[in-house]
């Protein structure tokens, strides 16, 4: 076998493996997009009718998940006459609402980064494909190609 044949043979697996990587990184995005959309889903929120954008809605993905955290803040704010968790007095008994508001608003934007990591796991899947292809076409024997060209020109 031929340094060229060794090379050429290199490439296609190479090509392969990287196509087959990008199909996996697609499953694995729509399989967790659609996990951490059915568990926001089960959870049963609506976005707050005050909201800037989306009142009313179902909290079912990343927009309406990082608003609702956004009116959780607002209100919890409003509750605590405008202190954080961190700015209460122990004592004060708006700190517990200040605590309740900070943990639903981390769990709401853990959904909108876990949104976020699935999306980039999709795009690095086509990313990879779109590799494996040109791989594929950079392995291409230019003898054939010209054989190609030679009889498409003859006929």
């Amino acid at each position: 076998m031929s340094d060229s044949s060794k090379s050429h043979k290199t490439v296609r697996v190479l090509a392969v493996l990287v196509i087959v990587s990008g199909v996996v990184f697609i499953i694995a995005a729509i399989g967790s997009w659609a996990a951490v959309k059915a568990q926001l889903t089960a959870e049963n929120i609506t976005v707050a009718e005050d909201a800037g954008r989306f009142a009313g809605e179902a909290v079912d993905g990343p927009f309406t998940a990082y608003e609702q955290a956004n009116v959780i803040n607002k209100h919890a704010l409003a509750a605590t006459g405008g202190k954080t968790y961190a700015e209460l007095a122990q004592d004060d008994p708006a700190r517990q609402t200040a605590m309740t508001a900070s943990f639903l608003r981390a769990s709401l934007f853990t959904s909108v980064l876990a949104f976020g990591v699935s999306a980039m796991a999709g795009g690095l899947g086509i990313t990879l494909i779109i590799i494996g292809v040109a791989l594929g076409f950079v392995d291409r024997d230019p003898d054939e190609a010209d054989q190609g060209k030679t009889q498409a020109a003859t006929s």
